[in-house]
Order: C-alpha cells, then structure tokens, then sequence
C-alpha cells in the first residue's frame, strides 16, 4: 500500500481499524460485521470528503507521490511494440528523460517524457526527472525523426523542472529549451502533450508545445514551484502552501485559462490508487486526440497550434 500523504491521515486510520477488525473477527471467531459495516460507511463519506475538496496543496502533494505512475509505466500499459532510443548524438544520454518509438493501437508513433525514479537510487540515476540539456535534444531528435517518417508525437510531462547546475548551464540549457519550443511550434505531424504530475517552469514547457495540451486532474502546471515562488514573494519556503494555494497551478486553473484542453480524470486517492485504469484513461484521450488532429492537413495542424498559444495571456497596449 502507498504511503499515506498527511491529509489522508484520518482515512487511512479508519481502514487500519477496519482490517483489524476483520482480522480478529478471523482469529478469535468473533463477529464485529455490524461494527465493520458502520466504520466502511463512514470510511465512504469520508473519502467523499477529502477527495472532493481538495485543495491546491493537497493537489501538489499527490502530484509528487512517489508512487505516482512514471512515464515508462504508462508506456507499458498503453503503446505496444516499444523500443527505447537514447542519446543527443552530442553529449551523452540523459536518463531524465526516455522516448522512442511505439505501436499505439496499431499505429507507429513516438513517445517521449520526463522520467522519476521508485527509490532513491533510480531518482539519482534519473536525476529526480530534471533533465540537462543533452535530454531535451534526445527528445528534439526524436522528434525530428517523427517529423522525417510521419509519426504522431506523444508527450509525457513530469518533471520540477530542468536542472539548474553549473555543468547545464555550460552545456546551454536555456538554448536547449528555447530550441525546442520553436521547433515544436512548426512540425507538421499531430502532436499531443499530456502533464501527469509535474509541470515545472521551462523544464516541462520544453515537451509541452502541441495541437492538444491535457492535464490529469491532479497533477499541476506552473512557471515555478510553490517552494521557489514562497521563497522569492516571503523568502521562507515554508510558505509552499500559501503559494500553492495562490498561484493558479491546478488544472481546472489551467482550463479556466484557456492554456490546457481538457481534464484527465483520476481515480479517488490519485492515479498510483489505479493505474491501470488512469492508463485506460489517458489511451482513450490520446486516441480521440489523435482522431481530430489527424483530420486536419500538414498546415492546418501548424496552424492550429499557432493559433493556440497566440491566444494565451491578456495584454495592454500603452499605445
């Protein structure tokens, strides 16, 4: 069983409770049914209760769960015929970020996203999904592929951001980034971007230009992290919360926007509760995604997505 986040506390307990109850009732032959019932009864409302209010904070939390489904898993249990592809053919491979080439039911395609590690020795290996720049030219190579052969581009987001140290830097993150927002701004072929926990700053920007842009119901989208945006308003990351609660990251903020198309359910408690069923979830919003887009020609698609980010954001002119 995943590890409880703090406000699931009181939840949590009362299913202790419940199986105890129904392990003693199984040793010691006694019958606690009636007791048992009650406390499921009251399990239920509460689970009605905490998940239905949820606040941004509580939204965050379950964005970084460590049993949050990764990239990798969803491409296992939504693409057939995957092979891995790695390295910028510059640098090195960077193993903060996996794509390659897929079956999606049927159909080849590119799949590229932001991968987190299970325990602390994958997320050093994945450098906790903060990919330096040879990982977003992995990822601008795949797509260039993509473009070349014809293949729609899928796109899994999830990360805290891009990797702020010395070594990226020197390797020219900033332009990496920015190299690949104008390049998928102009590839002809149907690409969908979809944010499964986090979407931090420039980092998830860098696979987050496309025709359809979907966020999971609790995952967030955001130019920073609460943390970074508390110590830069009240210099004190304590303040996480409060900023997280003011920032506008959730994605119901992001659709009210107008920056993201659509809401992916999740399961009560959050996608890791069922993950089966979030990637049955996801496959169907990928396959009616592609079902539209692939109607359109090479440059209704360009335009489209011009079109798209042209209308983000309000301004005034001066003038």
């Amino acid at each position: 069983m995943a590890k409880e986040l703090p406000f699931e506390r009181p939840l949590m307990e009362l299913r202790k409770k419940i199986e105890e109850l129904k392990q003693f009732t199984e040793i010691e032959g006694i019958d606690f049914s009636k007791e048992i019932i009650e406390l499921e009864s009251k399990a239920k409302i509460l689970e009605q209760e905490i998940y239905t209010q949820l606040t941004p904070w509580n939204r965050t939390q379950i964005a970084r769960h460590a049993k949050r489904p990764t990239t990798l898993e969803y491409i296992e249990n939504i693409f057939t015929d995957f092979i891995e592809m790695h390295g910028d053919r510059l640098y090195s491979d960077d193993h903060a970020i996996v794509g390659g080439i897929a079956k999606f039911n049927g159909v080849p395609v590119t799949v590229i996203g932001h991968q987190k590690g299970r325990d602390t020795k994958e997320n050093i290996y994945r450098n906790f999904g903060m990919p330096h720049p040879e990982g977003y030219r992995k990822a601008l190579r795949l797509m260039q592929q993509a473009e070349k052969f014809n293949r729609p581009i899928i796109c899994f987001i999830d990360t805290p951001g891009a990797y702020p140290g010395i070594g990226a830097e020197e390797r020219g993150q900033s332009e990496a980034i920015a190299r690949n927002l104008r390049d998928m701004a102009l590839f002809k072929v149907p690409m969908i971007c979809i944010v499964t926990g986090e979407g931090g700053s420039g980092g998830a920007l860098a696979l987050g230009v496309g025709n359809h842009l979907f966020m999971l119901e609790n995952s967030i989208f955001s130019v920073i992290s609460p943390e970074g945006a508390a110590t830069i308003l009240w210099r004190d990351a304590a303040m996480a919360v409060t900023a997280a609660n003011t920032m506008k990251i959730t994605a119901n903020d992001l659709l009210d926007f107008g920056i993201i198309d659509g809401i992916i359910p999740e399961p009560f408690g959050g996608a890791h509760t069922d993950v089966l069923q979030q990637a049955a979830d996801i496959k169907n919003v990928i396959a009616n995604s592609l079902q539209e887009l692939t109607k359109l020609s090479p440059e209704q698609r360009i335009e489209q997505r011009y079109q798209k980010y042209r209308t983000i954001g309000v301004y005034t002119s001066l003038i």
